[in-house]
């Protein structure tokens, strides 16, 4: 026979057909692909493929022997062949080999232009080994070099690469037939047949091209790299000794399980609870779709998931025998009895669903294999017969799967057949939009055809080998399906074949017996407990009272709020603000006082426990004032409940105090989120799961929902099952935790936080004790185990290795060193770390090793064993074993208990360990089971962490990554300090090692932790030294070279060598440790190192071992974390980027993709953009909690629960500590809103020395206007907020030592001093107040109302302006009363005013006008409260480009719009504009009452201006003085402004006084400032104004500075009573924006963006001049100009105050060091009396007719005293020193002329300089 096809390998060629197809259909869009099994089957000289790709070892076959004559008592060969077929089938095949004649062969022709010389390829290149001998030659893994001989080339041989599986083993047995190999000259690969390859190395051969007569020799390195001829080929073999010792090891059953055999009668029977699959029902995991995995059958294999006892062994061999057809055998029928053996494809498992009839009338298996028969090739439309006997030999229904073409017509038992369309339906991807396309980088040419999906799949599926395929059957169970799987198996006693297999140890030894011996061997006595070896013994009293060390180390005690803790809860809280101030009027925080709240937790024991300690260590349940600090500790667990069944009474309780408390906000925080999010109404199908749907029952609750008072925070480390398409949480109210991406960014934090992405970089840093570790001979005696054991679900098999494996390296490292070899060196060196370390002092201090063990039953059975074996050793002293289930307690032996306590110092009687972290620094073993970790956090102490059972089953994100979070914690910066490569968290590890270049900062690795050579590169467990044990597992030659520089350091040396920093290592190995093969004598527990920057010994010791120099930080490592292989491959594959591969799973089980079309999730996504694309992208499923939660189907959009917040952030991050600072801080801001921060600042310039007020009479409650009138007025300015003003010169000024004032040069404005106070019921408050009493007068009612208020102009003639005014009201309808309006057409006529004699305790009388600029949210414009809610007539007096939005902030309020004209304008304006307006109303108002027989002097002329920043009012009374000669104390009340005003209207004679005021308040008030009730000086901010006596004093419109005091002078100056009450007091509310702000000063033209700040001395420039102008108005520029010139314009007056400068007809602050003397210039005006006073310098404003020449003359002034004369042009100016007769006396030159520095179009204003003479 040829050998063209001859035993082609089967996979190859199909997978060669199938490729072939897919490309073709690739290539041409029209064209339907030709269908893959007709090309497999209908070409003439093909074969049927068999099935066996993998070379099975001859040792397995042998176990596989050995094991079926164990099992059954007999051999059985109800799988195989006959020995006579067999050797029928070998004579054959040799037949054609030798001893037929040759077969005449004639080569095919080169390809033209190709080399066709000896020795060379066609593609030219040399192939002879001569040549070839000092290569590098890489080849694909599974390929060797061999040697081939050329006829025509005697001498050499050419160097081919084959795939070894084609060759033969060392007894010239198990070479598949067929070929494949490489050409090593040109690199062409993937010949699949020897005569091709014979062709392309130009062999020239002039027989039949054979494998078996070319390929001589392999080829093999020298230890000096020469690649030379090695041993034979050995192709022949002994017939006899094959067809008899290996007769069963047939082909077919090699690849797919070297073990499929019946036991006990039936098949591997794999019983399940459930009887139908998803894919029978038409409804799989996938929404309705169905994976393309997830419902192929396959044929009986390791799993046949029958829940019945499936066909005997003897109807097997009926159907099933296994074997391809002999290539004479062209066709192959059904009827036929030799079928392909099974190839491995999964099925889904099953949720069970409720349905009353299943649709296969058989049991329906769940997972990967049943039979389905070879199809031979049929034409479309031929009929096909199902012959009867199908299902009774079967046992099950085969379902063909609808592919690509047209099916065959079915006859006969057709019912015993099912034709499903699911897998095609799985490929039916929705119609995506060209930008959907573009999204995912795509055109819609590229999108595979469904039928090229198909293949794919089905080359995939093929490609599975034996393992993947349990894995893959094994990864669909959900993870309570999986657990109850394990459970069956133990209860029916499947697993006790295994469990007698565990009975001897690896040596043969029956392992109860041994462990007997040597407890009989060692008596009564016990290893020593700590301090001592393990071959010393105590008696077991002595051993429990021994003592050890106390050490007290309550790090984890004291509660403390790290920087990012803090940081995170801020951010929390302002999310909450922004909810509030979303408009969507979900949250009032105004309407809360107080903050409560409650924490629902999974149901573990232990977390519970955690938190309530974290509540109580944290001080919060005080802080919030929800309990007494006395009982705090007791109350602390009424506010934690975990989900458990009781969980709904205690709901209850809460939700009361949530209704009964609606001033109380309440946060309910959900930790730990993620955990059991399944629905109520799935919850009640679950039979039997406990805690199903109790969340959603919890925190979805109607009640919940609506009640507004109450804030939901989910708290997640793995958020994703809440990231869906119908999340209930809006994305922009998710809070991540801060990624803090530097080690600067750190900062002073003293730890950081080492979690998985840490964890998975840590691979790379080069070390040989990587903390991430995968242990490969575990890994390989689980593999041998499970061929062993099919029927056993793979975590089984794994416990139980687990279990022996420590069991064994125990009495290894305790009695029986013989059984070193056995275990493996990860588990060896993990154990004897464990139980040494507690033997080296008198602390007994230890590390925590945690065994994770989902399966309770498993782990109960671990403990059982492991305790046993501990027990029977006598170390029940050395260390704890302790069972850590959610659903109990810790239990913890007395002793241990005990040990506990005297560590901790200071414990009561009856202190227990209730969390993990108490168990701190002891040696012990946690076995850690339950579905998942529930976020408990582990010790210090932690030092291993065992996930080797966390397989298959975990192969989605949540799952995966929650496992390695137990491991996830804060390192001290101490331990990684040095380059910062190594904690890089960023992933920019080139930028960093080259700037890191200090010698001593080097990462140092704990010596005491085994040195084991699991390379970053392999992951492979290596030897480990100290222990003198051997790894038998080796890397791979090829992984081996590129380890070769980092096993080269000598033994010595340790730490990274001083001279070479670590920015020479490349980012990769950065960091690259050598003390990597550290001898056994460097292994001691500390190892110390020198250093030219540390004096001495610097070590790393665990936790429990102070570290010297570091302030006491303990510097403990990460925990090591082993895990299994797959898991190892996911999260130890990171290539950069901030994600771990487990990050492309499916994020969580609940959860399914959208389309299996979508985006990568790239490598850098922070956790936001993870959040969108996991919202975009997955879907929860039916059972999810969120599922009810759909988009509107018409609008599609989505419902968000609006109070409900998310916080995420990894595990062990500090999330805990962080909600309950936000509860802290979320009250204060409560406290906060009700609180207010108050200007706060003494009196300035006050002088109590001689009082000429103490003729007044305490106690007054109105002053009396003949003594007040003759009281002097005191000029000086005692507000605090002018401390940086010109003093106003007085006679006792003069006085005044020049030092005092010292000089400043302010430019910044200071800070003034606040404190901060309650807000009582009397408050004004702003915008963001609302409260049931006040919202009528705050809010609308409805838009319409916005209409509702009406625009009325309002014109008269101002005398000062020399023009007609217009100004405009806007006047709500509910405020029209206060108006009067003509007859017709609604022409505003005037505002109401009462009369004097009114007496109406339910309102004031004057009209209060409020000017605010730039405040519409932070004015306190809303008085509702500080009027008691009484009447009263509020206007707000606004700007008219502000308007809007006063208007929609305020719509209830009158509002007086200024001119446009007056938009730059500053506070004069307004008040000129108030004043002006009130007066012409009051004449108005005089007219139109006198017209109703009112006299003019009744009606009531004040009006109340006051700031929109005051807050509260006070009143101040003196208490009576005791005996004492003390200072009498103050008591001070808040009462309303209407009681002030109240009180003020109804001062005797009050129409006799021109202004009224009060005193601001200050924390400092004394009763010295209160002797007098009133004084006569300046009032501020809130005054009551007479319009009608000042009716010829205005305020100057032009000013933006002091215009209060240029006011209040000018009025005292025209003869009139100014009074202040000082008995009242005001408090202002800081505002930080708007107001009085100054204007940012900027050129008018900008040249370029970055400029200089523009200083003061600019403001001003020479006429004409080339400065740089600006954009600011012209007054406004030269009051800024003249507050900081005072050095230059007034050089005598600077801390002169005996020579002030003369100011007349104004005040204009010059600056603090110069005092300015008001003197008015109008007839009989009041003065200060300046006789004798020599002047230092003239300032004249904008000076009018009344100042003259004659009045300048009555004054003098020193020698070189100067003058400054301001006019509004410059004719006006040269007009006023001609007028004033200046250059009589001032001398004046041409560039002493200057102007603000405003353009022509802004109106400058001139002022001229000069020097008296």
């Amino acid at each position: 026979m040829g050998n063209s096809y001859a035993g082609q390998l089967k996979s190859a060629r199909f997978e060669e057909a199938l490729h072939n197809s897919i490309e073709a259909s690739l290539r041409c869009s029209s064209v339907v692909p030709r269908p893959i099994f007709s090309q497999l089957y209908l070409d003439p000289d093909q074969h049927p493929f068999s099935s066996a790709d993998v070379k099975p070892k001859v040792e397995d076959l042998d176990k596989d022997l050995v094991h079926r004559y164990t099992q059954n008592g007999s051999l059985d060969f109800s799988n195989s062949l006959t020995v006579t077929e067999m050797e029928d089938d070998e004579d054959d095949e040799e037949m054609s080999d030798s001893n037929s004649p040759p077969i005449p062969y004639s080569q095919k022709p080169a390809p033209e232009g190709s080399c066709t010389t000896d020795g060379f390829c066609q593609a030219g290149k040399d192939l002879r080994l001569v040549s070839l001998c000092m290569e590098q030659i890489d080849i694909p893994a599974g390929f060797l070099l061999v040697g081939a001989k050329s006829p025509n080339l005697p001498e050499h041989i050419l160097v081919c690469a084959v795939d070894k599986r084609f060759l033969p083993d060392d007894h010239g047995k198990n070479a598949l037939l067929g070929f494949s190999g490489n050409c090593i000259g040109c690199g062409e690969r993937g010949f699949r047949y020897f005569t091709e390859f014979s062709n392309h190395i130009n062999l020239k051969l002039t027989t039949q091209p054979k494998k078996q007569k070319h390929l001589k020799y392999y080829l093999v390195r020298s230890s000096q790299g020469v690649l030379s001829k090695g041993p034979l080929i050995c192709w022949k073999e002994c017939r006899s000794r094959q067809s008899s010792a290996s007769c069963h090891s047939v082909k077919p059953n090699s690849s797919v399980s070297s073990t499929v055999t019946p036991e006990n009668g039936t098949t591997n029977g794999y019983k399940s609870g459930f009887t139908q699959t998803d894919a029978a029902n038409g409804n799989s995991s996938h929404g309705g779709k169905s994976s393309a995995s997830s419902s192929t059958p396959a044929r009986p294999g390791n799993y046949s998931l029958s829940p019945r006892p499936s066909y005997a062994a003897g109807d097997q061999a009926t159907m099933f025998t296994s074997g391809p057809p002999k290539k004479r055998h062209r066709g192959w029928y059904p009827g036929s009895p030799v079928p392909q053996p099974g190839l491995v494809v999964p099925v889904p498992t099953v949720r069970p669903l409720s349905r009353t009839e299943p649709l296969l009338s058989a049991p329906v298996p769940q997972t990967p294999l049943t039979g389905i028969l070879q199809p031979r090739p049929i034409p479309a439309g031929e009929t096909v017969i199902v012959p009867e006997n199908l299902l009774s030999n079967s046992g099950v229904r085969p379902v063909i799967l609808i592919g690509y073409g047209t099916l065959p017509y079915f006859y006969g038992n057709v019912g015993d057949i099912v034709v499903s369309p699911l897998l095609v339906n799985c490929y039916k991807i929705p119609q995506l939009e060209n930008k959907d396309l573009e999204q995912l980088g795509l055109t819609g040419s590229q999108l595979l055809s469904v039928e090229n999906m198909i293949l794919l799949t089905i080359q995939y599926l093929v490609r599975l080998g034996q393992h993947q395929s349990r894995a893959l059957a094994e990864s669909m169970l959900t993870t309570s399906e999986f657990l109850k799987e394990i459970s069956y198996e133990l209860i029916t006693g499947k697993v006790s074949f295994l469990a007698s297999h565990f009975k001897t140890t690896s040596l043969g030894d029956d392992l109860d017996k041994l462990l007997e011996k040597m407890q009989q061997r060692r008596g009564d006595n016990v290893i020593t407990p700590f301090n001592g070896d393990l071959n010393e013994c105590v008696s077991p009293q002595e051993a429990a009272s021994m003592i050890p060390t106390q050490n007290l180390d309550l790090d984890n005690e004291t509660f403390q709020i790290y920087q990012p803790q803090l940081t995170v809860a801020r951010k929390l809280l302002s999310q909450v603000c922004a909810i509030a101030d979303s408009g969507s009027q979900s949250l009032d925080l105004g309407h809360f006082s107080k903050v409560d709240f409650i924490i629902i937790v999974p149901k573990s024991e232990v977390l519970v426990q955690q938190t309530l300690q974290r509540i109580r260590q944290s001080g919060v349940l005080v802080d919030l004032g929800l309990e007494e600090n006395g009982t705090a500790h007791q109350r602390a667990e009424k506010y934690v409940v975990r989900l458990d069944n009781e969980i709904q009474t205690k709901f209850d309780v809460f939700m009361r105090r949530v209704k009964q408390n609606p001033y109380t906000l309440f946060v309910l925080v959900h930790d730990n989120s993620h955990v059991e999010l399944t629905s109520v109404i799935s919850g009640s199908l679950s039979h039997g799961e406990p805690s199903h749907g109790l969340a959603d029952r919890v925190i979805n609750c109607r009640e919940v929902l609506e009640a507004f008072n109450l804030l939901v925070l989910q708290v997640s480390s793995f958020p994703y099952t809440l990231q869906t398409q119908q999340s209930r949480i809006s994305s922009s109210n998710e809070v991540h935790w801060i990624q803090l991406d530097t080690l600067e960014d750190v900062g002073c934090e003293e730890k950081l936080y080492f979690g998985l992405n840490e964890y998975s970089k840590s691979l790379q840093w080069g070390i040989t004790s990587p903390l991430l570790r995968c242990d490969e001979t575990f890994e390989k005696m689980v593999n041998t185990l499970l061929e062993r054991y099919p029927r056993l679900h793979s975590m089984v098999v794994r416990c139980y290795l687990l279990i022996q494996q420590y069991s064994e390296a125990l009495m290894a490292l305790t009695t029986m060193a013989s059984l070193r070899d056995h275990s493996t060196p990860e588990t060896l060196s993990i154990m004897d770390d464990l139980i040494s370390s507690p033997g080296k002092n008198k602390s007994g201090r230890g590390h925590m090793l945690i065994i994770r063990v989902p399966s309770v039953q498993l782990a109960m059975l671990a403990k059982e064993r492991l305790q046993e074996v501990r027990d029977k050793l006598g170390l029940q002293y050395r260390f704890e074993i302790i069972l850590g289930n959610p659903a109990s307690e810790l239990s913890v032996a007395t002793h241990f208990v005990a040990r506990l306590k005297t560590w901790r110092g200071n414990e009561p009687e009856e202190w227990m360990p209730r969390t993990y972290q108490d168990l701190e620094g002891l040696p012990c073993i946690v076995i850690l089971t339950g579905k998942d970790p529930l976020g408990e956090t582990f010790p210090r102490s932690l030092k291993y962490c065992d996930l080797r059972l966390i397989d298959s089953s975990y192969l989605t994100r949540t799952a995966l990554e929650q496992e390695v979070g137990l491991a996830c914690c804060y390192v001290s910066k101490e331990v990684i300090r040095g380059p910062t490569v190594a904690l890089d968290l960023s992933g920019k590890e080139q930028e960093r090692a080259a700037v890191s270049e200090n010698d001593s900062d080097e990462l140092l690795i704990d010596l005491e932790r085994p040195q084991s050579n699991s390379s970053a590169v392999t992951g492979t467990s290596g030897s480990i030294m100290e222990n003198g044990v051997s790894s038998s597992s080796t890397a791979d030659k090829s992984q081996k070279q590129s380890l070769i520089p980092s096993f080269q350091s000598p033994a010595a040396s340790v730490g990274l060598d001083e001279g070479v920093s670590a920015g020479m290592a490349g980012a990769g190995e950065a960091l690259k440790q050598e003390c990597d093969s550290l001898g056994p004598q460097m292994a001691s527990s500390t190892t110390s190192k020198p250093s030219s920057s540390s004096s001495g010994p610097r070590t790393l010791p665990w936790a429990g071992q102070p570290l010297r120099g570091c302030r006491g930080l303990h510097a403990a490592l990460p925990p090591i974390v082993i895990l299994s292989k797959a898991a190892y491959s996911l999260l130890g594959s990171q290539k950069g980027g901030k994600l771990p591969s487990s990050s492309s799973l499916l994020p969580h089980a609940d959860v399914a993709w959208v389309s299996s079309l979508r985006p990568f999730l790239h490598k850098d996504m922070s956790s936001e953009e993870q959040s969108l694309y996991y919202r975009q992208w997955t879907s929860a499923r039916q059972h999810h909690a969120d599922y009810s939660n759909q988009p509107d189907p018409a609008s599609g959009t989505r419902t968000f629960h609006p109070r409900r917040l998310l916080l995420t952030g990894p595990p062990q991050v500090g999330k805990t500590g962080s909600y309950l600072q936000f509860l802290r801080i979320l009250f204060r801001m409560l406290i906060r809103l009700l609180e207010v921060d108050v200007y706060d600042e003494e009196e300035i310039n006050a002088d109590h020395s001689e009082s000429s007020e103490v003729s007044q009479s305490e106690g007054e409650p109105w002053p009396d206007i003949e003594s007040f009138s003759k009281m002097p007025f005191d000029v000086s300015v005692h507000d605090p907020k002018y401390s940086l003003m010109s003093l106003v010169y007085t006679e006792k000024l003069a006085g005044v030592k020049q030092e005092v004032i010292k000089e400043s040069k302010v430019e910044e404005p200071r800070k003034r001093e606040t404190v901060s106070m309650m807000l009582t019921k009397y408050a004004a408050y702003n915008t963001f107040h609302h409260c049931e009493q006040c919202h009528q007068y705050m809010d609308f009612t409805s838009a319409a109302q916005m209409s509702d208020s009406t625009l009325h102009a309002f014109t008269f003639s101002s005398s000062m302006l020399g023009e007609e005014v217009q100004l405009y009201f806007i006047i709500p309808k509910s405020k029209e009363s206060h108006f009067v309006f003509s007859k017709q057409g609604k022409h505003l006529e005037s505002m109401r005013l009462p009369l004097v004699s009114d007496k109406n305790l339910n309102a004031v009388k004057s009209p209060i006008f409020t000017p605010s600029s730039g405040r519409h949210e932070h004015g306190l414009l809303n008085l509702f409260h500080a009027m008691e809610g009484i009447s009263h007539l509020h206007l707000l007096v606004v700007k008219e480009y502000e308007m809007p939005l006063y208007r929609k902030y305020w719509p209830n309020h009158i509002m007086l719009v200024l001119p446009g004209m007056f938009n730059n304008a500053g506070v004069g304006a307004a008040r000129f504009l108030i004043k002006e307006l009130s007066y012409h109303n009051l004449e108005l108002e005089r007219n139109r009452l006198e017209e109703l027989g009112i006299k003019r002097q009744c009606v009531w002329p004040f009006i109340v201006v006051m700031d929109d920043s005051c807050v509260l009012w006070n009143i101040h009374s003196i208490q009576e003085q005791t005996s004492q000669p003390m200072e009498a104390g103050i008591s001070s009340k808040n009462v309303s402004l209407k009681s002030v005003l109240q009180h003020i209207e109804a001062t005797p004679k009050i129409v006799h006084y021109a202004l009224l005021g009060i005193q601001k308040w200050s924390s400092k008030l004394t009763s010295q400032s209160l002797k007098a009730p009133f004084s006569r000086c300046h009032v501020h901010d809130f005054i009551l104004l007479n319009i009608d006596l000042t009716q010829n004093v205005q305020y100057d419109f032009n000013r933006y500075f002091c215009e209060d005091v240029d006011f209040n002078l000018r009025t005292n100056s025209s003869g009139l009573l100014i009074c202040r009450f000082n008995n009242f007091s005001l408090m202002k509310k800081h505002i930080q924006v708007g107001g009085q702000r100054d204007f940012i000063i900027k050129p008018k033209i900008m040249v370029s963006e970055s400029l200089a700040p523009i200083l003061p001395l600019q403001y001003i420039c020479a006429p004409d001049s080339e400065h740089t102008l600006l954009a600011a108005p012209a007054q406004f520029l030269l009051e800024k100009f003249l507050q900081h010139a005072s050095y230059k314009l007034f050089p005598k007056a600077i801390c002169n105050f005996k020579s002030p400068v003369l100011a007349i007809d104004c005040y204009l602050n010059i600056g603090p060091e110069v005092a300015i003397c008001y003197i008015s210039s109008r007839p009989h005006s009041n003065n200060v009396n300046c006789e004798g006073v020599c002047f230092s310098g003239l300032l004249l404003y904008l000076c009018d007719s009344f100042v003259g020449a004659d009045l300048l003359k009555k004054f003098k002034f020193l020698k070189g005293a100067t003058l400054c004369v301001i006019c509004q042009d410059r004719s006006s100016l040269r007009q006023t020193i001609v007028r004033l007769e200046l250059e009589d006396e001032w001398q004046f030159r041409l560039r002493d002329e200057f102007q603000t520095a405003n353009s022509s179009d802004d109106k400058p204003l001139y002022f001229l300089t000069g020097r008296h003479v």
